[in-house]
């Protein structure tokens, strides 16, 4: 089964520590946990609290307060590894995938990704029945990765070019209507593996 802990690790490489952008959708930030749309975060009001006592060096010590560090942990956990059913899992790198591309994008749409893909990936129906995209993660779309799984010598690299297909595809559509969040292209394109 997949690890949580090393989806999470790969994932923290790109969430980086405390950004303040105004271009950023999600506006503050901590580790990639955004106020606006998670304004109840417990983890906000000891980023207040170190912020109004230390501003010059709070970051340092943000990073290195072990009970917002679990608590980022634990939101990641809750809000997007249970969403992906990473503990059902059987490839690692499909649930890294599957995990920091959900962060990015939101677990919704990365469900619907995989779900595409898996049907995209079925040979008209011949490996495995199509599954609904529904952007909800459940038994059908685990029986059908276990499927292509098997059917792959226990590779996931096809379906993992398609779910990075599908992610490069959002940001450029992003950049394109927006161009403010052009600026954001780099760093996006990070997360996206073609190899």
């Amino acid at each position: 089964m997949a690890d949580f802990a090393i989806a999470f690790d790969e994932t923290m490489i790109n969430e980086g520590g405390y950004v303040d952008d105004p271009d950023d959708r999600g506006g503050e930030t901590y580790r990639g946990v955004a106020r606006r749309f998670h304004p109840k975060w417990p983890g906000w009001e000891i980023v207040d609290k170190l912020k109004a006592e230390r501003p010059g060096d709070f970051q340092k010590q943000l990073d290195d307060n072990q009970e917002l560090q679990k608590l980022v942990e634990s939101f990641y956990r809750e809000f997007f590894w249970k969403p992906i059913l990473g503990d059902q899992l059987n490839d690692q790198s499909l649930a890294n995938e599957l995990f920091d591309t959900g962060v990015n994008q939101g677990t919704g749409s990365v469900v619907k990704y995989w779900q595409e893909a898996l049907n995209l990936l079925n040979r008209n129906g011949r490996d495995y029945a199509d599954i609904a995209v529904d952007g909800r993660a459940g038994e059908e779309t685990l029986k059908a990765t276990d499927s292509f799984l098997q059917r792959n010598g226990g590779r996931s690299d096809k379906l993992l070019k398609v779910l990075n297909l599908m992610q490069g595809w959002r940001y450029i559509e992003q950049a394109r209507k927006d161009p403010t969040q052009r600026k954001f292209m780099h760093g996006w394109l990070t997360r996206v593996r073609l190899t």
